[in-house]
């Protein structure tokens, strides 16, 4: 590329402001906009993944709910709770997918003390495997083993937030102290973070010591439980069912009966939620890609009409000896570097935006009582999409260009001069 045709370029820009800046508007908004669409997109893609990965996703939870038909004689409404059979129904009859089943006891709200300084929290019981199951991530110390378990020890996991209030400086140092709970020493065997749900803001304690010191009986919470083998929408929604008419039968309930034992599979969840976001992720595409369309438009027409307003000027060229592949070359070059400098532009315009809205509401949460979820997470959009998208602009405009270039080469010099 010589500096000749640069320089005719950039007088032909210079006499014709308004139709450059037109058509560079066209190009920077159509990338512009795509950026911005798929980083707020991703915002909300983002969130829901950071929901998704918050438990083990071959994981179900299991609890006992109310009957909500007639069955064996007895009357719906009746209220149903899961005992020490069901656990272990879990773990023998259903041992083809069950990895291994545990269970949770729950106290509510009770006082942990140091003797200078306190929190109100709720007190679970859990087996060695919810730590697992429910992704609890340790800052220090571990969670309950199954020595734990076996000798009943008076051990307990605290919450960050709770043992920063114990320990006010030095939370993670907690562990390995004795705290007081229900009048009873404990030891701290760790400090786990909290990730703001209402699953995990708890203290824990083995299962058997909750139910040793609060004479639960044989009386368990909520079954939870990993498994395999279950793979597609069909597989889940079989074992379901014959995992709930286990369950029911078991507790004189109509086998179907949904409301007696509800079971959360968090892979259907994660399945149906993958689906949203693959609806989410085509939708911005599309709407992202009609938006650059706009732009093409937009410099396929700003060409038409410059090829229509130098058709006298191509004549002239034409007539004292100037080839084709000149002219050709004139309206091409000038279509590349406008697409090239404004969709530039319009590239970091977009990636200035997503920064700003990952500096303002990029870590949005919205508080639902003792759960709080990501709305809006990292909406960004990765450097490799925004050069793409960028070249895909440079190409299409190039490609919108080269009609008018064609039709502007092939015209007649006694045809050109003769135009008005």
């Amino acid at each position: 590329m010589n500096c000749a045709l640069l320089e005719e370029i950039f007088s032909t820009v210079k006499r014709n402001k308004l139709r450059t800046a037109l058509t560079g508007f066209a190009v920077a908004w159509g990338i512009f906009m795509l950026i911005f669409l798929l980083g707020a997109g991703n915002g909300l893609i983002n969130a829901q993944v950071a929901g998704m990965n918050r438990f083990m996703a071959n994981s179900m939870r299991v609890g006992g709910g109310e009957t909500t038909k007639e069955a064996n004689g007895f009357n719906q409404g009746r209220k149903i709770t899961l005992n020490d059979g069901d656990l272990d129904v879990t773990n023998r009859s259903f041992s083809r997918n069950v990895d291994k089943a545990g269970a949770t006891a729950q106290l509510g709200t009770t006082t942990v003390s140091t003797g200078t300084d306190f929190v109100n929290t709720q007190l679970n019981g859990v087996f060695p495997i919810y730590a697992e199951i429910e992704k609890v991530g340790m800052v220090s110390g571990r969670f309950i083993d199954d020595l734990d378990m076996e000798q009943k020890r008076r051990v307990v996991v605290l919450r960050d937030d709770d043992a920063e209030q114990l320990l006010p400086g030095h939370g993670q140092d907690m562990t390995g102290r004795y705290v007081k709970i229900s009048d009873m020493a404990f030891l701290v065997a760790g400090v786990y973070k909290s990730d703001g749900t209402s699953l995990n803001s708890s203290a824990y304690i083995p299962f058997t010591t909750f139910r040793a010191i609060y004479s639960k009986g044989t009386d368990v919470g909520d079954i939870i439980f990993s498994f395999h083998g279950l793979n597609d929408m069909a597989g889940n929604e079989a074992f379901e069912k014959a995992y709930r008419a286990k369950l029911n039968t078991r507790h004189h309930a109509a086998a179907d009966d949904e409301g007696a034992v509800w079971i959360w599979n968090r892979f259907k969840q994660n399945m149906q939620m993958s689906v949203g976001i693959d609806i989410i992720r085509t939708a911005l595409w599309v709407v992202g890609l009609f938006t650059l369309l706009s732009g093409i438009v937009g410099v396929s027409n700003i060409m038409l009409i410059t090829v229509k307003e130098r058709t006298r000027e191509f004549g002239i060229r034409k007539a004292i000896g100037a080839r084709p592949s000149s002219i050709l070359r004139l309206i091409i070059v000038e279509s590349v570097l406008i697409t090239t400098f404004f969709g530039y532009i319009g590239m970091m315009l977009g990636i200035v935006s997503n920064l700003i809205m990952n500096a303002t509401i990029g870590h949005e949460t919205v508080s639902m009582g003792g759960f709080t979820a990501a709305v809006f997470l990292n909406p960004m959009v990765g450097f490799g999409t925004c050069v793409a998208a960028t070249l895909v602009m440079v190409i299409a405009g190039t490609a919108a260009g080269l009609v008018p270039a064609l039709k502007a080469a092939r015209i007649r010099p006694i045809e050109a001069l003769r135009a008005e």
